[in-house]
């Protein structure tokens, strides 16, 4: 018999966060205390939302339980996933719930949060008034004949489950390689959207052609068919000259690649789906993309977007001011991000990029890792921070790569690292969803729970210790300056090499210019990466502006 205790491992996954903990780095060795920690987190967010829909609707916390499923789409067997696990752990947290133990207590009880032998107690909520022990022993009495707790957690693998095996073969796939997992022709263009699809790079026009795919130079002015999936192709009638040749000879069409973390990625998880008084049927539809994207969203990102903006700005992605400027442009992006992504990982996929010296335009190539080299969730994170030294080492390996690959007349720009001092001294003391529908957890709150799990996305800035946030902007200020000394003093053969601040500052002051608040430019729910406003809108209109 399988372990049902997965199937609680299973529930986290409607909600994604043991995917990629919030983007932490996902190249680190992960100890056993770092699995758990996902695993915790993901509990206490499955339980919060359970109680709340109770609050919310008035409801039991059976009721609830099915209302959450109800709202879950099918795709990705979701929905069935859910009324399973409320099927075999759904007797243990009502009677927990219905005896006013919150969501810390009830997860310790079922042992997905566990306190380790001289380490803190990691909760979210306030600590309940009696002694944690005492708390923690009454709620086993009241599940110590629960058949859920004979399982150990060891053995606790979702995707040994049947049902979710091939979800999970497609989704690592996907992660692993950077490259589409359904690319017929393997010219690392694909005709589906997700699963690092045309959602991260443009759309294949004929998958059984492995010499037709974006970015390329037309074969013969494209006179019998689309070679570079521009859209543009034959011959005009009229005069006998190929369209190609007509509307892109000479206008020197150019593609754009990020290379770049979980940021560029543009990493989201929606509010709705852990604010209960804002759920509804219509919340989740979204989910199945988002599972398959990694809990990213490339089609919305600032640099290499398609779609246009759900938050109601105007500014389009620098995809799409390109493409506005050239038409030849058309489909011609490449998101080569990874949630946790560094200099000192990016070897590991940058040979996903596609770009071929002979056959391909030149690409304007943009470097954005801006968090993980100064970002880890180690309770000791300075030491794990990467030096100038050891940046510089690795940038110049990626540009050497990157002129042994682009063609002629290429462009590379590096980006700096924000100050992220700002996390803390705007949000610290503002209600994280979770907690807004009681006022009982704050961003001071949720950074600390992260931090003592040690799956903080950046324990360096998302932290109450002043000196450590001090020592991590410090820390990202020098590799700001290496970078900044390597485009200055760098020449290559076959690009320009320029470099750009991230000016964080300077997005607070025109977002204020437009009536907002600097803390609406970071993601809700994760509390640290930067949201669609920000880096979609703002951050380009003052990166054009600079040029």
């Amino acid at each position: 018999m399988k372990s049902p205790r997965k199937l609680l491992m299973a529930a986290p996954l409607l909600f994604l966060l043991p995917l990629h903990a919030l983007a932490s780095p996902a190249y680190d060795d992960q100890p056993a205390r770092h699995s758990n920690g996902h695993s915790c987190v993901g509990c206490v967010l499955v339980v919060s939302v359970i109680e709340q829909l109770a609050q919310v609707h008035n409801s039991t916390v059976q009721a609830s339980m099915e209302r959450l499923c109800s709202y879950l789409p099918g795709k990705l067997l979701l929905k069935t996933t859910c009324y399973l696990v409320v099927d075999m752990f759904g007797p243990d947290i009502i009677k927990l719930l219905s005896m006013d133990k919150n969501a810390d207590v009830v997860c310790h009880t079922l042992k997905f949060c566990k306190q380790d032998p001289g380490q803190p107690l990691c909760h979210l909520y306030p600590l309940p008034k009696e002694t944690w022990k005492f708390t923690l022993e009454k709620a086993r009495q009241i599940v110590k004949k629960s058949p859920t707790l004979k399982y150990s957690r060891s053995d606790s693998n979702i995707c040994s489950l049947p049902f979710l095996a091939k979800i999970c073969e497609m989704i690592k796939s996907a992660i692993k390689n950077s490259v589409p997992f359904k690319d017929v022709d393997s010219d690392k263009y694909s005709v589906f959207p997700t699963l690092r699809g045309y959602h991260w790079r443009g759309r294949d026009c004929n998958d059984s052609n492995g010499m037709a795919y974006p970015g390329r130079r037309p074969d013969n002015w494209d006179i019998h068919q689309d070679s570079n999936c521009n859209g543009i192709w034959g011959v005009d009638p009229k005069d006998g000259i190929p369209y190609e040749k007509k509307f892109c000879e000479g206008s020197q069409p150019r593609g754009i690649i990020l290379l770049g973390d979980s940021a560029g990625a543009h990493f989201h998880i929606s509010p709705e789906w852990i604010t209960a008084s804002q759920m509804s049927l219509k919340s989740f539809v979204n989910l199945p993309t988002a599972i398959t994207d990694e809990l990213n969203w490339p089609q919305l990102s600032g640099i290499t977007g398609f779609l246009n903006s759900t938050s109601g700005i105007t500014e389009d992605s620098i995809y799409l001011r390109l493409r506005k400027r050239n038409r030849c442009n058309h489909r011609d992006y490449q998101n080569i991000s990874k949630n946790g992504a560094s200099s000192q990982n990016l070897e590991k996929f940058i040979e996903s990029l596609s770009r071929n010296q002979l056959l391909d335009h030149p690409a304007i190539v943009i470097y954005a890792m801006i968090g993980n080299d100064v970002c880890n969730g180690k309770s000791d994170s300075v030491p794990k921070m990467t030096t100038p030294e050891k940046l510089y080492s690795k940038v110049m390996q990626t540009l050497k790569y990157l002129n042994s690959h682009l063609p002629n007349g290429s462009h590379v720009i590096l980006y700096g690292l924000p100050d992220g001092t700002f996390l803390w001294d705007n949000l610290h003391n503002k209600y994280h969803p979770l907690g807004q529908l009681n006022k009982d957890v704050t961003y001071a709150h949720f950074y600390s729970f992260l931090n003592c799990l040690q799956v903080s996305p950046c324990q360096g800035w998302m932290s109450s210790n002043e000196t450590l946030r001090t020592l991590t902007s410090q820390r990202a200020e020098q590799l700001s300056n290496t970078l900044k000394k390597i485009a200055t003093r760098k020449k290559f053969t076959n690009f320009n090499l320029f470099y750009m601040d991230f000016d964080f500052q300077g997005i607070i002051k025109e977002w204020q210019k437009r009536g907002g608040q600097p803390w609406q430019l970071i993601e809700p729910v994760d509390g640290f990466h930067p949201n669609e406003v920000c880096q979609t809108g703002l951050y380009l209109a003052l990166s054009f502006a600079q040029n």
